[in-house]
Parts: structure tokens; C-alpha cells; sequence
């Protein structure tokens, strides 16, 4: 799908020609490419009506992916870790002293005192352990990996709760993770590591700072478009 780069956020977009429509019409949904309808065009003329709209895109795409209010976790609902979406299985346990989780290779199993569902700000805290325990088996193997691909160096890594950001360098090269990266595939996780190593070069989102991820990560733009899509940033 073609790619527009509109300041640092990056917009995918899929055309759909329709000779019924006398204009052009832009639609935004949640977890999907922007879906630009109407008569047809040529690859130039789709861009620039995707720039036209580029700066409404960017506050409808953050506005329709805030995290939804959801009803309580059953048997059946659908957690998200590594760019899946895995099978919840909710069991009551009584006198259990509190709710637990754990993940197998297929599922996540919730045990629960309270009954046959839990609500989500009770599980919330069990999910960010559980990414956070994961973060450091895997994700933390991941930036060595990249510290070595890319030669750049981080002075040190740690998991820290951002309000609407995946990750950060600080000014002593840090790097900080938001523990919900794990739910992200791991392409978009290599993503955010590299991102973030460049950081330790160029501070700022310079020419040179995406010519520094580009040449360490070509495909970029389609792993920045999928965090673009999550709402939140890097």
C-alpha cells in the first residue's frame, strides 16, 4: 500500500475507484489503512488528496484508537501479546487468595475467586506483569541483537509506564520501554529497539535521524505505520 510521511507520522492508504461518487471521500477505522473512495485518479493525484486531509487523518486515527471500555473478560474473550490475539480461558477458583494469570503456548488462563469473569481494570495490572516479565526474557534480547547489528549502544535499558508512548532514549541513552510493546509483532518490537537506538545519536527526528533508521532498518515506514495505527508513539 503507498506511504505518505507527513511531518513524523506516516500514513498508509488503500484506494477503492468508485464511478458513483462525484468526489472523493476519506474514511478512518480503527487497526485499518485509511481507505481513500471516489472517481479514479492517478498515484500522484491520491497522495496529494491524502496530504489535503493528512493533519484530520492524524487526529481522527489517534481519536478512533484511544483504548475502548470494555465489558467484563469471560471464557472466550481476547488478549493480545506479540501482534496476536490469543484465546482467554476465565476459570473460578474459590478461596483462591487473588486473581492470577499465566500463558501457555496457546492461551491465557485467568483463575479468579470472584466468579466466571473478571473486569478489565482488575486484570489490567496481571497483564502489565505479565509483559513486563516478557519484556525482559525477550525484548531486552532483542535490543542486544540490535546493538549489534546497528553498532549503536545504549547505556542501559528499564521498563517504565508512559502515558502515550512505547518507548524512549533519554539524555544519558537510556532506553525506556513501555511494557504493552509486547503486545506489538515482533517486526514492529525490532522497530521501536532500532528507533530508539538511533536516538542515542540524533536526539531529535532530523533528516539525519531517519536516514540513520533507514539504513539500519529499510522497511520502516510500515512498521512506524503500524504504531501510527495503535495510537501511540515512539
Amino acid at each position: 500500500m503507498p506511504l505518505l510521511q507527513y511531518g513524523q507520522f506516516t500514513i498508509e492508504w488503500e484506494f477503492q475507484p468508485d464511478a458513483k461518487l462525484k468526489r472523493h471521500y476519506v474514511t478512518v477505522e480503527r487497526g485499518q489503512p485509511v481507505l481513500l473512495r471516489g472517481p479514479v485518479v492517478g498515484a500522484s493525484e491520491q497522495e496529494a488528496l491524502v496530504r489535503r486531509r493528512a493533519r484530520w487523518i492524524r487526529e481522527k486515527l489517534a481519536l478512533v484508537n484511544q483504548p475502548q471500555a470494555s465489558d467484563a473478560i469471560v471464557t472466550g474473550s481476547r488478549l493480545r501479546y506479540c501482534g496476536r490475539s490469543y484465546f482467554t480461558d476465565v476459570r473460578h477458583i474459590p478461596g483462591l487468595d487473588k486473581p492470577r494469570l499465566s500463558f501457555t503456548a496457546s492461551r491465557f488462563i485467568v483463575e479468579t475467586p470472584e466468579g466466571s469473569s473478571i473486569q478489565p481494570d482488575t486484570l489490567a495490572p496481571l497483564v502489565e506483569q505479565f509483559y513486563r516479565e516478557r519484556a525482559h526474557e525477550k525484548l531486552l534480547v532483542r535490543v542486544r541483537h540490535w546493538e549489534r547489528q546497528t553498532g549503536l549502544k545504549a547505556t542501559g535499558t528499564r521498563m517504565r509506564v508512559f502515558q502515550s508512548r512505547w518507548a524512549s532514549c533519554s539524555s544519558h541513552n537510556v532506553l525506556e520501554f513501555h511494557p504493552r510493546v509486547m503486545e506489538l509483532p515482533t517486526s514492529v518490537q525490532d522497530y521501536v529497539i532500532v528507533h530508539e537506538l538511533c536516538h542515542t545519536v540524533e536526539k531529535s527526528h532530523t533528516k539525519a535521524f531517519w536516514a540513520l533508521v533507514a539504513q539500519h532498518m529499510p522497511d520502516w515506514q510500515r512498521q512506524h505505520t503500524a504504531l501510527a495505527i495503535s495510537g501511540a508513539v515512539v
